[in-house]
Protein backbone atom coordinates (compact mmCIF):
# COMPACT_ATOMS: atom_id res chain seq x y z
CA UNK A 1 0.00 0.00 0.00
CA UNK A 2 1.36 3.56 -1.13
CA UNK A 3 1.90 6.23 1.76
CA UNK A 4 -0.62 8.63 2.40
CA UNK A 5 -0.39 11.47 0.31
CA UNK A 6 2.11 10.37 -1.98
CA UNK A 7 0.00 10.44 -5.65
CA UNK A 8 -0.38 7.49 -8.12
CA UNK A 9 -0.58 8.46 -11.86
CA UNK A 10 -1.33 5.96 -14.57
CA UNK A 11 -1.41 6.25 -18.11
CA UNK A 12 -5.13 5.22 -19.81
CA UNK A 13 -6.23 4.58 -23.10
CA UNK A 14 -9.18 7.28 -24.10
CA UNK A 15 -11.54 4.67 -24.83
CA UNK A 16 -11.84 2.92 -21.52
CA UNK A 17 -12.28 6.09 -19.81
CA UNK A 18 -15.87 6.82 -18.63
CA UNK A 19 -17.85 9.89 -20.41
CA UNK A 20 -17.48 11.97 -17.79
CA UNK A 21 -14.31 12.15 -17.73
CA UNK A 22 -13.83 12.56 -21.69
CA UNK A 23 -16.06 15.42 -21.35
CA UNK A 24 -14.32 16.96 -18.80
CA UNK A 25 -11.39 17.15 -20.81
CA UNK A 26 -13.27 18.15 -24.01
CA UNK A 27 -14.45 21.25 -21.84
CA UNK A 28 -11.16 22.07 -20.35
CA UNK A 29 -9.70 22.17 -24.18
CA UNK A 30 -12.55 24.68 -25.28
CA UNK A 31 -11.91 27.33 -22.29
CA UNK A 32 -8.14 26.85 -23.20
CA UNK A 33 -8.50 27.51 -27.36
CA UNK A 34 -10.63 30.33 -26.59
CA UNK A 35 -13.57 28.56 -27.92
CA UNK A 36 -15.88 29.25 -25.00
CA UNK A 37 -15.56 32.10 -22.62
CA UNK A 38 -16.57 30.19 -19.36
CA UNK A 39 -17.10 26.96 -17.41
CA UNK A 40 -20.69 27.33 -18.43
CA UNK A 41 -20.58 27.53 -21.72
CA UNK A 42 -18.03 25.25 -22.07
CA UNK A 43 -20.11 22.45 -19.75
CA UNK A 44 -23.16 23.29 -21.92
CA UNK A 45 -21.55 22.33 -24.98
CA UNK A 46 -20.09 19.10 -24.30
CA UNK A 47 -23.32 18.15 -22.15
CA UNK A 48 -22.06 18.06 -18.88
CA UNK A 49 -22.87 18.65 -15.45
CA UNK A 50 -21.17 21.64 -13.92
CA UNK A 51 -20.20 19.61 -10.35
CA UNK A 52 -18.91 16.63 -12.49
CA UNK A 53 -16.81 19.11 -14.30
CA UNK A 54 -15.38 20.83 -11.22
CA UNK A 55 -15.10 17.16 -9.74
CA UNK A 56 -12.53 15.90 -12.33
CA UNK A 57 -10.95 18.92 -14.09
CA UNK A 58 -8.03 19.06 -11.39
CA UNK A 59 -7.61 15.42 -11.98
CA UNK A 60 -7.49 14.80 -15.68
CA UNK A 61 -5.10 15.99 -18.01
CA UNK A 62 -4.34 15.47 -21.69
CA UNK A 63 -1.17 14.06 -22.60
CA UNK A 64 -0.08 17.27 -24.73
CA UNK A 65 -0.72 18.92 -21.38
CA UNK A 66 2.19 17.33 -19.64
CA UNK A 67 4.45 18.30 -22.63
CA UNK A 68 4.95 21.49 -20.28
CA UNK A 69 6.98 19.53 -18.59
CA UNK A 70 9.63 20.06 -20.87
CA UNK A 71 9.94 23.59 -20.25
CA UNK A 72 12.58 24.65 -18.18
CA UNK A 73 13.55 28.23 -16.79
CA UNK A 74 17.68 28.90 -16.26
CA UNK A 75 18.88 31.75 -15.12
CA UNK A 76 22.10 32.62 -16.39
CA UNK A 77 25.05 35.06 -14.50
CA UNK A 78 26.80 36.79 -17.75
CA UNK A 79 29.46 39.28 -17.55
CA UNK A 80 28.42 42.59 -19.61
CA UNK A 81 30.27 42.12 -22.89
CA UNK A 82 29.08 42.09 -26.19
CA UNK A 83 27.90 38.55 -27.53
CA UNK A 84 27.69 36.51 -24.60
CA UNK A 85 23.85 36.35 -24.89
CA UNK A 86 24.25 35.51 -28.31
CA UNK A 87 26.62 32.56 -27.90
CA UNK A 88 24.15 30.83 -24.66
CA UNK A 89 21.30 31.18 -27.09
CA UNK A 90 23.53 29.70 -30.11
CA UNK A 91 24.07 27.29 -28.14
CA UNK A 92 20.58 26.73 -26.88
CA UNK A 93 19.36 26.44 -30.86
CA UNK A 94 22.12 24.36 -31.22
CA UNK A 95 20.70 21.87 -28.91
CA UNK A 96 17.37 22.28 -30.73
CA UNK A 97 15.71 23.63 -27.84
CA UNK A 98 13.42 26.04 -28.45
CA UNK A 99 13.90 29.57 -26.32
CA UNK A 100 10.54 30.94 -25.72
CA UNK A 101 11.22 33.82 -23.26
CA UNK A 102 14.38 35.92 -22.12
CA UNK A 103 14.34 38.80 -19.59
CA UNK A 104 17.54 40.12 -18.93
CA UNK A 105 18.72 42.39 -16.31
CA UNK A 106 20.77 45.86 -16.79
CA UNK A 107 24.07 44.99 -15.87
CA UNK A 108 25.53 45.94 -12.72
CA UNK A 109 28.62 45.84 -11.54
CA UNK A 110 30.02 44.47 -14.60
CA UNK A 111 27.36 41.73 -14.66
CA UNK A 112 23.69 41.23 -15.73
CA UNK A 113 21.33 38.09 -15.14
CA UNK A 114 19.25 36.52 -17.89
CA UNK A 115 16.33 34.55 -16.95
CA UNK A 116 15.86 32.19 -20.10
CA UNK A 117 12.81 29.51 -20.67
CA UNK A 118 13.06 27.14 -23.71
CA UNK A 119 11.15 23.97 -24.54
CA UNK A 120 13.72 21.37 -24.50
CA UNK A 121 10.77 18.82 -25.83
CA UNK A 122 12.92 18.04 -28.82
CA UNK A 123 16.75 19.01 -27.28
CA UNK A 124 19.27 16.74 -28.27
CA UNK A 125 21.35 15.42 -25.17
CA UNK A 126 20.83 15.80 -21.56
CA UNK A 127 19.83 18.93 -19.22
CA UNK A 128 22.72 18.82 -17.30
CA UNK A 129 25.09 18.70 -20.46
CA UNK A 130 23.07 21.65 -21.78
CA UNK A 131 23.78 23.20 -18.53
CA UNK A 132 27.94 22.17 -18.71
CA UNK A 133 27.98 23.54 -21.64
CA UNK A 134 26.62 27.10 -21.33
CA UNK A 135 29.12 27.25 -18.15
CA UNK A 136 31.68 26.81 -20.53
CA UNK A 137 30.98 29.68 -22.54
CA UNK A 138 33.57 32.59 -21.91
CA UNK A 139 31.54 34.94 -19.78
CA UNK A 140 29.27 33.18 -17.73
CA UNK A 141 29.83 33.40 -14.32
CA UNK A 142 27.08 31.20 -13.01
CA UNK A 143 24.32 29.10 -14.45
CA UNK A 144 21.05 27.50 -12.92
CA UNK A 145 17.75 25.34 -13.56
CA UNK A 146 15.30 27.62 -11.28
CA UNK A 147 11.81 26.16 -12.53
CA UNK A 148 10.69 22.91 -14.56
CA UNK A 149 7.05 22.54 -16.06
Amino acid sequence: MEPQGKERYYLVKEDILPEALLKTIQAKELLVRGKVKTVGEAVDQVSLSRSAYYKYKDGIHSLSQLDRENLVTLSLDLEHRSGILSRVLGMIAGREANVLTIHQSIPLQGMANAVITADISQMKGELDDLLAAVREIDGVKGSAVIGRG
